[in-house]
């Protein structure tokens, strides 16, 4: 069994990959299919890791640990799929949960709202990079009764191109002995430049 804080799993996620895929063999493949998954699929859990998930997912597979194409595949429909159930989860609960309870914090809900207004359809792709947006823009998708067929659309581009940067980068640089020996801080880089859009526009509204 694995024991930890999600703070710890984040900051230390070369670690927990390491031990999922020694003790867990190819479930694995699962267990990182259900993280990507939850993290996507739910407003309640936005702090799970996605794109350090996938850039050390990509340098496990490069040391022969997992295979590429397969990783590449079931984290794109993890993605793909978690984005779906949260679009039908905003679709149908959405007008009671916007309202905001002890679990979704109605400040991210209106922000959300706000970047999708900015941005249209296209924030189906963009918030795929942007941790937090990422799980609640296909929620006020569907609070907002966005065509599911539009939103599928922009969803399977978005979840294919978002994980295949993350996956490959690891793929092809995790393996370069200076990111190796420092994949910790590699880890907390690729977080801090994620975090950049937010910080951009908590800065700007403080101004």
């Amino acid at each position: 069994m694995i024991d930890f804080l999600p703070i710890d799993f984040i900051l230390h996620i070369d670690k927990y990959v390491g031990i999922i895929i020694q003790n867990y063999g190819l479930l694995a493949y699962f267990i990182l299919f259900l993280i990507i998954f939850c993290e996507t699929g739910f407003v309640v859990t936005p702090f799970l890791p996605g794109d350090s998930l996938l850039f050390v997912a990509g340098t496990f597979a490069a040391a022969d640990f997992m295979n590429i194409f397969y990783l590449f595949i079931i984290l794109s429909v993890a993605a793909i799929f978690g984005d779906s159930l949260n679009y039908s989860i905003g679709n149908y609960f959405g007008v009671k949960i916007s309202s905001g309870n002890k679990w979704v914090r109605k400040e991210y809900l209106d922000k959300t709202h706000d970047f999708f207004e900015k941005h249209g359809n296209k924030a189906i792709v963009m918030a795929r990079f942007v941790p937090i947006m990422r799980t609640f823009v296909p929620f006020v998708a569907g609070v907002g009764k966005m065509h599911y067929k539009k939103f599928l659309l922009y969803n399977v581009f978005g979840g294919i191109l978002w994980v295949a940067i993350f996956l490959f980068a690891g793929f092809f640089f995790g393996g370069i002995p200076v990111v190796e020996k420092n994949l910790n801080y590699v880890i907390l880089g690729i977080i801090f430049v994620s975090l950049i859009p937010i910080i951009y526009e908590f800065l700007r509204r403080k101004i």
